[in-house]
């Protein structure tokens, strides 16, 4: 049995507000993450430093966090706090990188109660930080983390070039230091095998398309992080308008796709959708891979309106957002976090099923 004791203070079974699908454009963009790379003037990178200066990083962030009215000591962990599974629980949330859970010391995370703000101190930089917002919604999340980073920025004093702009260790992140992006559900697109050029035509103009859980990984459930790769020459509002558009453009293809697919491949659309949900609602074993995959499907016909109206008499339909948030809890670290213990790979796939099943008819019932 694992001891979470301050983790379970920290974190509990729901899912961030971010996933709630209540944003503007949610049937086609899940969540918009702003985040800025910062680090502190006078003290080496932390690719560079030596533990006693990592752990005097982490102790200022804390101390600067400490004066601002979202600080919680029990959403603040550091150090041996952080276990292996406990890290990838957050990386599954996207609430810390890949390259954050490789760590291995001198290094924290702050996670706001809504797991809508994070920041990671000591990541490839001294800080990290990002705020998540439901659908497509970039302008008023770069809002909020420029009061934040204004306000931190004051107490620690950022290593910064009058010339460059914002010093990081990464060359491609100096300048602004921002990364902005959407993570966006793509189903029509990857149907109609339109997919490729609309994703070589965001190369084209600058922008970086990767996998769910962002750079080097792989793409699940039709879901895909589109963001902007410059960051120097061009200002934090530029970066977002320039997404903005772009992003617009991805929504429009995507819903003309679906539109497509409806009109002209209707039957074999309800067949995938129907399998899926088939499956969902009674497997008694799923793996992650196939799970996400499924739950991808299947919120293509919850968004699409497929599993309501004439016909359809086993219930309600799941909301986008049930389902968002089960695409979370299904994910391996998260599922033991779930049910509190740790789990072979035979017992997460029979548990995950489980849950899958209890959480469908839950939110069927609820509506």
């Amino acid at each position: 049995m694992l001891r979470f004791l301050r983790f379970r203070m920290m974190f509990n079974k729901t899912v961030g507000r971010w996933l709630d699908a209540k944003g503007p454009c949610s049937d086609v963009i899940v969540s918009s993450r702003i985040r800025f790379a910062r680090n502190l003037g006078g003290i080496l990178f932390p690719g560079r430093a030596g533990s006693a200066e990592r752990e005097e990083i982490v102790q200022r962030v804390e101390a600067a966090l400490q004066k601002l009215s979202i600080y919680n000591p029990d959403r603040f962990v550091a150090n041996s706090d952080l276990s292996e599974l406990r890290t990838k629980y957050l990386v599954e949330r996207h609430l810390v990188s890949p390259d954050f859970a490789r760590m291995v010391a001198q290094r924290a995370v702050f996670v706001s109660s809504d797991e809508t703000l994070s920041v990671m101190v000591n990541e490839e930089d001294h800080l990290r930080m990002q705020i998540l917002a439901s659908g497509f919604d970039l302008a008023p999340a770069l809002a909020e983390l420029q009061s934040l980073d204004e306000a931190l920025g004051s107490a620690l004093g950022y290593a910064f070039s009058g010339r460059l702009g914002f010093l990081t260790a990464c060359p491609t992140n100096v300048g602004t230091g921002m990364r902005a992006s959407v993570l966006v559900h793509l189903p029509g697109l990857v149907l109609t095998r339109e997919i490729e050029k609309v994703l070589r035509g965001a190369f084209q103009i600058g922008l970086a398309v990767r996998g769910l859980f962002g750079e080097g990984t792989d793409t699940q459930g039709n879901l895909f992080q589109i963001s902007n790769q410059a960051t120097l020459g061009k200002s934090e509002e530029e970066i977002v308008q320039s997404l903005n558009k772009i992003a617009a453009e991805v929504v429009g293809f995507e819903r003309k796709a679906r539109t497509y697919l409806l009109e002209n491949l209707r039957r074999d659309i309800e067949d995938k959708v129907f399998r899926a949900e088939a499956i969902l609602r009674s497997a008694r074993l799923l793996n992650s891979h196939e799970a996400t995959n499924l739950l991808g499907v299947l919120r293509l016909g919850v968004a699409c309106g497929l599993l309501t109206g004439p016909g359809q008499t086993r219930g309600s339909a799941p909301t986008l957002g049930a389902v968002n948030e089960l695409m979370i809890l299904c994910r391996p670290a998260n599922l033991q976090v779930f049910y509190d213990r740790e789990m072979n790979q035979g017992e997460r796939d029979a548990l995950r099923a489980e849950l899958v099943r209890s959480r469908l008819e839950e939110k069927a019932d609820s509506r």
